[in-house]
């Protein structure tokens, strides 16, 4: 079964062709540029350049949808009324679901006669207790609009707690965990039990920590402090809190981390603040759900910075001896996120790991257990990737 995972943005369209007898990848790619000039016209012609480019026939297709409000637990096969249920809250996240519908539509266009599945980054985190999800404003609010917390990154974080439980020689229901997806987006998540139970990202996925280009957590306030002092409309607040905040806001330059590295190092005293708050803002989180989870097995570090970024992992956990958190100087430096490592010290009571994230393995798992009639939402799926023979795709 040949496997196409799909994850269309605005203007890009990511993708891995996945043989599923084989366990590999045939090829991937990124196509860039869609509706830009020198780019194809929109993601339909991005579809069909892509095809043109693969090999062989394709079986299924597997979407990335960011979200899914709380219709949707677990992946789902692709119909009319799903389509429209995706499309219904897209106003919930107005930045990702326009294009993931514009990349489901013209997928199923280009190759109409092969099934195609959705799999949403929301559906993880649909385990949380109520506690953790409505926010302390009008209860109405919730009822009539979804007003809640959501929770993204759920492929991922779903992928490394799994890989976790394994590395700790346990069952996913027997591990608690703080997985900590870094990248350009933020998100940390608390697992109990092996199932989301808080998560940092909210409504929608501005919400939670610094981020490159995001603001993460801010007094509302500040929203309308600045809408009087300068006149601002709602699409040039919706700009400045999602593109021009974050590590970027904070520099005035730089969101990509290796950006803000190499200048903190040559004394821009902008970059170092930035170093310090990141940090700063993500030990707070370590402590908010130590204490939401009472017991903590391991701190689980991914995603692009999360996995390759020594430096940020050693100021995060910096000063967290008290808690049972020790980092091992020699192991942090070493792991370069090309496999799954433990970097905490021996005598470490909670123990620190960095594990590449693999967000389509999981797309293609959903895909091909749902064609085969044997997928359960994930609280009761088990993933080829929780055996303690697999092996990554960076090992």
């Amino acid at each position: 079964m040949i496997i196409l995972a799909l994850n269309c943005g605005s203007s890009s369209v990511k993708y891995k062709l996945f043989s599923w007898e084989e366990r590999k990848t045939v090829t991937n790619g990124v196509i860039e540029r869609i509706g830009i000039e020198g780019g194809p016209r929109d993601h339909r012609d991005a579809l069909q350049e892509i095809i043109r480019s693969l090999p062989g026939k394709i079986d299924a297709v597997g979407h990335r949808v960011v979200h899914g409000g709380e219709k949707f637990k677990s992946s789902v096969l692709i119909n009319d009324e799903v389509l429209e249920a995706i499309r219904s809250v897209q106003d919930l996240a107005p930045l990702h679901n326009p294009p993931n519908i514009a990349g489901i539509e013209a997928a199923k266009e280009v190759l109409p006669n092969i099934p195609h599945i959705a799999v949403f980054d929301t559906a993880f985190h649909q385990t949380m207790p109520e506690q953790a999800f409505i926010y302390p404003v009008p209860y109405e609010w919730y009822g009539m609009y979804g007003v809640r917390r959501y929770g993204f990154h759920g492929t991922s974080h779903l992928y490394v707690s799994r890989r976790a439980a394994v590395l700790l020689g346990k069952k996913p229901s027997e591990v608690n965990l703080i997985t900590m997806h870094i990248g350009n987006g933020v998100s940390i998540t608390a697992v109990k039990n092996g199932i989301s139970v808080d998560t940092s990202m909210g409504l929608t996925p501005l919400e939670g920590p610094v981020m490159g280009t995001r603001s993460g957590d801010i007094d509302p306030a500040i929203i309308l402090f600045m809408i009087e002092k300068e006149g601002f409309y709602v699409e040039e607040v919706d700009s400045i809190l999602n593109k021009k905040s974050g590590l970027l806001g904070i520099t005035g330059k730089y969101m990509d981390r290796r950006d803000i590295d190499k200048a903190a190092t040559a004394g821009d005293k902008r970059a170092k603040l930035a170093q310090v708050i990141e940090a700063y803002r993500l030990r707070k989180y370590i402590g908010s759900y130590l204490a939401a989870l009472g017991h903590v097995d391991a701190i689980v570090f991914t995603a692009g910075a999360g996995e390759k970024n020594f430096a940020l992992r050693q100021r995060v956990l910096s000063e967290l001896d008290m808690l049972g958190i020790r980092l091992d100087k020699n192991r942090n430096e070493n792991s370069k996120g090309q496999s799954e490592e433990l970097i905490s010290a021996d005598d470490s009571v909670i123990k620190i790991f960095v594990v590449p994230t693999d967000e389509e393995i999981v797309f293609i798992e959903d895909v091909v257990a749902i064609l085969e009639g044997r997928y359960e939402t994930h609280t009761h799926f088990k993933y080829s990737f929780e055996n303690p023979d697999y092996k990554g795709k960076t090992q």
